[in-house]
């Protein structure tokens, strides 16, 4: 048998680097150990205990230092523990945690990268401790005006600017340093066709995918580690291009000053002699010829005379260029004209071309082949580095729950209100998913803070988007005399709207005199809070603190401004936008509609009624439209945005109109995240009934769930499927069910990692609920172990809850695919009195528990469903199963006996039943093994039965031959209500195709027969297709 080529390459890397280890002095694996400490320690989380042992087995820790690694909370700080142990410990302890290290790259991923990323620099230990220590001689010529080149970016980037709100104080400068947030990045970017609102993308699944996938593969990246060369598809030691992504006020620029600033104070990347970074916003201004050369030397003129020098070491040159997205000119990385074509190619420093092809040059290695390039961008333009020689691709994440409290606990000096505004934003779902921005942080903090600073409470918490924006635009108005500012900020708005449209979010000086403001103006108090001013280039721009600001004031101004006719026209054209450019506008043209608009009104006058009834009514028809139009993922979620415009609008009547009336609501298939649960539940909470909410396969899970479960209680069919949100999710819906005015009738609740844990919870609420009247908990893991646990918790003497019994409404209950077994389903077979439809499919039941079953079914007599498919019942269990449905009084509709393990040797107990029933409808014997002896019996009792009502006969795969045939003709012929009849799989062959034509023939309800995979030539299967032209309507299956 052939090796796996894994394993072959993983006994090789480990052999290598086994010998690399012998090879290695002390003091150099003590230098490897801190300059990947920080990796390495995420990398074993999982095997840190285990490592712990092996050095405690070594007699290299004491049983008191492994009782500290492995008593810790976490995995995480188990393994920060053990490192700095093991540090202190000497070179003996080092050596064998590395050897450890070799023994799990097969278990360890990200173990395996670094343990390969040192084996790649190379077999000479000295070759590794040279990158390492990262410090390249610096030509004596170059070490002068390197000392003057760090100096100047140390002074331009130590100082970070942050805008308030405030009268007195329109910007605050901080020490970078002080007030700068680590960022979450992560060694790789996700769906490249994700849409650019992070509030409608990235931050909607920020937390679930942060946990999902840094447990898994993906490695944290710190910002001294871009140019790793495990993070690589490069091979190559010297020059690589990084792609860092992160949606607007992620931190991308703060980012790169971080760097810079870090560069310059000697603390990362020594391996680079000069660092030269630029924006694409001031290289939009460039609309020229120029070279590389030129467009340095406009930054950094005192290198003049030396770039030429700077040149002859290329792979010590760091280039970095930031947003991407807000360059104006489109860089085609496939446009292969640039390779060939000499006035589109641009290879040396002073050939004049234009700033696209040094960008392109630069990162596709045409220019200065060996230098590396940095570039950072919004999602939007990540389809202009899809071609692009990129090695490393990252994206920054942003905060997790820690970091954002530790965000808020730095832009506040005082820490009580630091610690009640992150509780406010913590106990609101929408404000909460936001704030993984360092932007949003920002904006909350300077819109609701103040309030309490000055230790008041908001006098109506801000519930929507809407008005959280309206009450950071209002304090800053509130500082000004808004007569003489109205005009303006309007004018600003048209402004902000067209760049909406056009995609921009950098505005020079000649957009305002387009707009009619004059750049005097932003010298005033009110336009420098609204707008940022950026001097620091060679051409003044301006910009929104955050692209959602822009959004609000965008949607003002055309709200107040806009007549009825470009109103219609807006919402037509967003309606054709693919890229939901206007996403946001409007929503927060819906907020606007709102009654809780008072706020603005102060300022602003009253809104005009005319635009709120128009706004009103164009919700009410795309709901009413979308409503109707729920069978693709598009439309979906074309629905759910349309339920965020309700939710903002926060208009009762809308709500009771639209979707108050309609039948069914549904997302199934379509990804919720939290933030879609709480706009769901807030549309929910605004109706009286929800008749069916369907939310099958939406990836809900815990963390949604409890934002849903604030309305769930008055939907009365409620289809949660497959969303995996496991036992504590039951333990949410148990609370919805046990509300006193629970409407819920039909609860789904199949593939969900249920197990036993759950049946506590589920229990106690089906004791005390009245209103449901079927329930599904097939496909989960409840197990023998699920139902003695709740056996065990009915038989409890203080107890007075009696599982299902007492709750007298249930009538539908579905266990299958829970490995239930024979002990665990007699726990609940004598509760089951009023139950009409059981599934117990495939649970690992045999004859067994049929004699208990039996009994139940003869004693209650209110079963018209029963599904026992996928067990091992045996002829033996369904003897006993089959006397009780000959019982007199019996009503079972449908029974699903497919692959049951069944023979000819039951054919008789079946025919029993089949030949007195006058109420079953569904048969399904497939998957077993009845052969044409069986098959007689059954179609004698059929014949015999005049009141038989069968409508569909499943026989797939019972080892039926042509012998069987003319009883089937003869059994089949005269069951009028025959519909549906399987017969694939099975021996047929052509001597059968006439008597198979006869039957169509005579049984005139019959609509489908299905007799694929059988054994029928060419001409068999053309004559039998051929029945479908004998009657209207008729499939036929060969």
């Amino acid at each position: 048998m052939a090796q796996d080529p894994r394993t072959a390459v993983n006994a090789d890397l480990t052999f290598k680097f086994t010998k690399l280890l012998e090879n290695c002095k002390e003091h150099h694996l003590f230098k490897l150990t801190q300059f990947y400490r920080d990796r390495l320690e995420k990398a074993i989380e999982e095997e840190v205990k285990s490592i712990s042992s092996v050095l405690k087995e070594k007699q290299h820790f004491s049983e008191k230092d492994h009782l500290k690694v492995v008593e810790q909370q976490s995995k995480a700080y188990s393994s920060k523990v053990l490192f700095t142990l093991v540090m202190g410990k000497g070179s003996a302890a080092r050596k064998v945690m590395w050897e450890s290290f070799v023994k799990m790259i097969n278990r360890l991923p990200k173990l395996k990268r670094v343990l390969k990323e040192i084996h790649e620099l190379g077999t000479d230990p000295a070759d590794f401790m040279k990158l390492i220590r990262d410090f390249p001689e610096v030509p004596t010529q170059l070490k002068d005006i390197q000392k003057k080149h760090k100096e100047e970016l140390r002074k331009k980037t130590e100082k970070l600017r942050m805008k308030t709100i405030q009268a007195n104080e329109a910007v605050k400068i901080f020490q970078l340093v002080d007030r700068y947030a680590q960022l979450t990045v992560v060694s790789t970017i996700r769906d490249l066709k994700l849409v650019e609102h992070e509030l409608l993308a990235r931050g909607q699944e920020h937390e679930v995918w942060r946990e999902k996938h840094l447990q898994k593969e993906l490695e944290l990246i710190q910002t001294d580690k871009l140019f790793c060369s495990s993070f690589s598809r490069s091979k190559s030691k010297f020059g690589s291009s990084t792609a860092v992504i992160g949606v607007p006020g992620i931190g991308k620029t703060t980012m790169v000053q971080k760097i810079v600033h870090d560069w310059a104070t000697g603390k990362i990347y020594h391996k680079f002699q000069f660092v030269f970074s630029f924006k694409f916003r001031d290289l939009n201004d460039i609309n020229c010829r120029v070279n590389l050369q030129e467009l340095i030397l406009d930054q950094y003129p005192y290198l003049q005379h030396l770039l030429r020098e700077i040149w002859k070491f290329p792979e010590e040159i760091l280039f970095i260029f930031d947003g991407l997205d807000e360059y104006n000119t489109r860089i085609d990385f496939a446009d292969n004209r640039r390779n060939t074509e000499p006035k589109y190619m641009c290879t040396d420093p002073e050939c004049w071309c234009a700033v696209s092809d040094i960008v392109y040059g630069l990162i596709q290695r045409k220019l200065l082949p060996g230098c590396s390039v940095l570039v950072t961008s919004r999602p939007t333009a990540l389809n202009l580095l899809e071609r692009a020689e990129i090695d490393v691709w990252a994206e920054i994440l942003g905060f997790d729950h820690e970091e954002r409290k530790e965000y808020f606990n730095k832009i506040f000096e005082d820490q009580t209100a630091a610690a009640a505004l992150f509780k406010h934003v913590e106990e609101n779902q929408i404000l909460y998913t936001m704030s993984f921005n360092p932007s949003y942080c920002w904006i909350l903090g300077q819109t609701l803070g103040p309030f309490f600073m000055k230790g008041k409470k908001l006098h109506r918490i801000p519930k929507t988007i809407t008005e959280l924006y309206s009450c950071y635009i209002c304090n800053i108005l509130k500082n000004h005399s808004f007569k003489k500012e109205r005009d303006v900020m309007l004018k600003i708005g048209e402004m902000a709207f067209e760049g909406i449209s056009e995609k921009n979010i950098v505005f020079k000086e000649g957009d305002l005199i387009k707009y009619n403001l004059q750049p005097s103006q932003f010298l005033s108090g009110f336009v420098m809070e609204l707008l940022e001013r950026d001097d620091t280039t060679q051409s003044v721009v301006y910009t929104f603190p955050h692209l959602t600001i822009q959004e609000f004031v965008a949607a003002l101004a055309q709200f107040l401004t806009a007549s009825p006719e470009d109103m219609k026209k807006l919402f037509e054209k967003a309606h054709r936008e693919e890229d939901q450019r206007y996403e946001l506008l409007l929503r927060f043209l819906a907020g606007f509609s709102s009654q809780s608009n008072q706020l603005l009104e102060e300022f602003l006058g009253e809104f005009p009624s005319e635009k709120i009834i128009q706004v009103i009514d164009w919700i009410g028809e795309e709901v009413h439209k979308q409503l109707v139009n729920t069978n693709s993922k598009a439309s979906k979620r074309n629905l759910l945005n349309l339920f965020h415009y309700l939710f903002e609008s926060q208009n009762r009547p809308l709500v009771k109109s639209t979707v108050g009336l309609v039948k069914k609501v549904t997302f199934s298939g379509l990804q919720m995240n939290p933030i879609d649960c709480a706009v769901l539940t807030n549309v929910i909470e605004l109706c009286d009934t929800i008749k069916e909410l369907d939310l099958q396969n939406c990836s809900i899970q815990y963390d949604g769930l409890q934002w849903l479960g604030r309305g769930l209680h008055k939907c009365e069919v409620l289809r949660l499927r497959d969303n995996k949100f496991g036992d504590s999710g039951v333990k949410l819906l148990s609370a919805v069910l046990k509300e006193p005015n629970c409407k819920i009738q039909q609860l789904m609740l199949n593939v969900n990692n249920l197990t036993a844990d759950c049946t506590g919870d589920l229990s106690s609420a089906l004791s005390k609920n009245q209103s449901l009247l079927e329930l599904d908990l097939s496909n989960n893991k409840l197990e023998d172990a699920g139902m003695k646990n709740l056996s065990v918790f009915l038989k409890n003497p203080d107890s007075k809850i009696q599982y299902l019994s007492t709750n007298q409404s249930l009538i539908s209950l579905y266990l299958g695919n829970n490995e239930l077994g024979d002990a665990g389903v007699r726990q609940f077979f004598k509760d089951l009195k009023n139950i009409q439809e059981l599934g117990l499919e495939n649970n690992n039941l045999s004859a067994c528990c049929m004699k208990d079953l039996a009994t139940t079914i003869s004693e209650y007599q209110s079963l018209r469903s029963l599904n026992l498919s996928c067990n091992n019942l045996g002829d033996s269990g369904l003897k006993a199963l089959s006397e009780a449905l000959k019982k007199p009084n019996q009503r079972l509709e449908q029974l699903h006996l497919c692959s049951a393990k069944l023979t000819a040797s039951c054919a008789s107990d079946v025919a029993s039943v089949l030949s007195i029933s006058c109420t079953l409808k569904v048969l399904d014997l497939g998957g077993n093994k009845l052969e044409d002896h069986g098959m007689k019996l059954l179609c004698e009792a059929l014949k015999n039965n005049s009141n038989s009502k069968i409508q569909t006969l499943q026989l797939w795969k019972n080892y039926l031959h042509d012998s069987c045939a003319e009883d089937l003709v003869s059994g089949l012929s005269g069951v009028c209500s025959l519909r549906k009849l399987n017969l694939s799989s099975n021996f047929f062959t052509d001597q059968s195709v006439e008597k198979f034509r006869t039957l169509t023939r005579n049984c005139s309800s019959l609509k489908i027969i299905d007799l694929d995979d059988n054994k029928f030539s060419s001409e068999g299967r053309d004559r039998l297709l051929s029945l479908r032209n004998y009657r209207s309507r008729m499939t036929v299956i060969v």
